[in-house]
């Protein structure tokens, strides 16, 4: 018992020197440790990382910046992003990564000469992105693996396909039921006032003078002489004859767009979207000669829609038109009308030819040529006589600054949605906005993007559109 206790505190204590039987557990508890330690110390020395090498392809050439420019109309950086991902997909299918950067600057210099906003930049970036993807060869076993997501489960998340009241709610517009008289009611909520009709320059009937409009605004107030206008291009005073020719030749040196206001380092500045030169520059366009408006100066010749007994279809009707004009010698006169249905389809579309000489056909606008006005025979009292019948005064009929094209038409008509009213502009009258701005904030589409002009068609189309999306919208609030 004693030897097995001094033996454990020998043990124990490790001052006693061992037996031969336990030298080698010490010895080899030694080398054990040392061998800890030694494997301890080398376990902390991290392989040195190596960066990844470029291929010479990509470090050869860099990527193109789009250069900074004060004032631009669209902000460099939102330039750069979409470059940068129009570079991404060209490089999937160009044969060199030049050739994807030449596509791909290609590209978005298009959409930023296409636009006149940030708004209408992004929107056409877009659909651009949208395109160059198209391009790329599909991938058969991407495809194949790719897991199908229901539209259901994207819009009301993991429990929206077992469950019915995050969708379908009972209280939703489904398309069918905004046609015939159920579209009919729900736009009358938009319908203009009276007040508003006046207050927007809308003609309305003389009280005591049959054939003759009225208007409310400031503007009718105004003494012209006859011989002495004002043009509505340049701003130039000029003067004309009797019979409305200018008495001395004279070019027009005016900027056709509009004025924008942008955002600049220290405040505001404002420039023409056509050429983005600053308020007083000299103009970028030239034309032959001086013209003006004058639609509301000659406030005579005017039809109303009148009360009709109910139709069949048990609503009054509901179109949305749009007129194009051009300059002649007594000022804009009709050239073109489209009448469309809620249905989006053309009940009517016709030529125009004006009652006096065409001096600027204005085609930038109209998109009206002379070859196009030729062969025209129908007059004004022609289109009066069809807009009479087609509609009554119950009709509604909606339009974008639809004033405009009523004083083209020498129409009066009281039952008006319009969009530059239901879509306000955030400084109010007298501004409004655009009809394409619109159709790009709210629709997501890029509209009057044809070189040759607009098309009345298009436009018409827009309006009826915006309207249908208005009331879906106004629809999902009042849930």
């Amino acid at each position: 018992m004693g030897n097995l206790m001094s033996s454990k505190t020998t043990v124990a204590g490790r001052s006693v020197t061992p037996s031969n039987d336990s030298e080698a557990p010490t010895l080899s508890l030694k080398a054990c440790t040392l061998a800890g330690m030694a494997s301890k110390t080398t376990s902390t020395i991290v392989p040195k990382r190596i960066a990844h090498v470029p291929s010479l392809q990509s470090a050869s050439l860099q990527r193109p910046v789009i250069p900074t420019e004060f004032g631009a109309k669209v902000p460099t950086n939102i330039r750069q992003r979409y470059l940068n991902l129009f570079i991404d997909e060209c490089l999937k299918f160009c044969s060199s990564s030049q050739e994807a950067f030449d596509k791909a600057l290609s590209e978005e210099k298009v959409a930023y000469e296409r636009s006149t906003s940030r708004n209408i930049y992004l929107n056409v970036a877009v659909n651009t992105l949208k395109k160059l993807r198209s391009l790329v060869p599909n991938s058969p076993s991407k495809t194949s693996n790719k897991k199908v997501v229901s539209h259901e489960a994207v819009l009301g998340g993991k429990l929206a396909a077992k469950t019915s009241f995050t969708l379908n709610r009972s209280g939703s517009l489904r398309a069918e039921d905004l046609t015939g008289a159920a579209l009919y009611r729900r736009l009358k909520e938009y319908l203009m006032t009276e007040e508003q009709l006046k207050e927007n320059g809308y003609p309305m009937p003389h009280p005591e003078k049959p054939g003759r409009a009225v208007l409310f605004t400031a503007e009718e107030k105004k003494t012209i002489d006859s011989s002495c206008r004002i043009c509505c291009r340049c701003g130039t005073e000029y003067m004309v004859s009797a019979s409305g020719n200018c008495i001395r030749k004279e070019e027009c040196v005016h900027h056709w767009g509009r004025l924008r206001k942008q955002r600049v380092p220290g405040g505001w500045e404002t420039h023409y979207s056509c050429c983005s030169g600053a308020v007083g520059s000299p103009g970028c366009q030239v034309a032959k000669q001086h013209v003006h408006d004058g639609r509301k100066e000659s406030l005579d010749g005017f039809v109303k829609t009148f009360e009709k007994l109910p139709t069949t279809d048990g609503y009054p009707g509901i179109y949305a038109l749009d007129c194009e004009m051009c300059y002649t010698k007594q000022g804009l006169e009709l050239t073109r009308v489209t009448v469309i249905n809620s249905d989006l389809k053309v009940v009517y579309d016709t030529f125009v030819k004006p009652d006096t000489k065409v001096v600027d056909y204005n085609t930038r606008f109209s998109g009206v040529t002379e070859e196009d006005l030729e062969n025209t025979s129908i007059t004004l009292r022609d289109v009066q006589a069809v807009l009479l019948n087609m509609f009554s005064a119950d009709t509604i009929l909606i339009g974008h600054s639809l004033e405009s094209d009523l004083f083209a038409l020498k129409l009066i008509h009281g039952t008006v949605v319009d969009t530059a009213i239901v879509f306000p502009h955030r400084l109010g009258l007298p501004y409004k906005r655009a009809l394409r701005t619109l159709m790009a904030d709210y629709l997501k589409r890029i509209i009057q993007d044809n070189v040759e002009g607009h098309d009345s068609s298009e436009d018409a189309r827009a309006c009826m559109e915006l309207m249908v999306w208005k009331i879906k919208e106004d629809a999902k609030v009042k849930r």
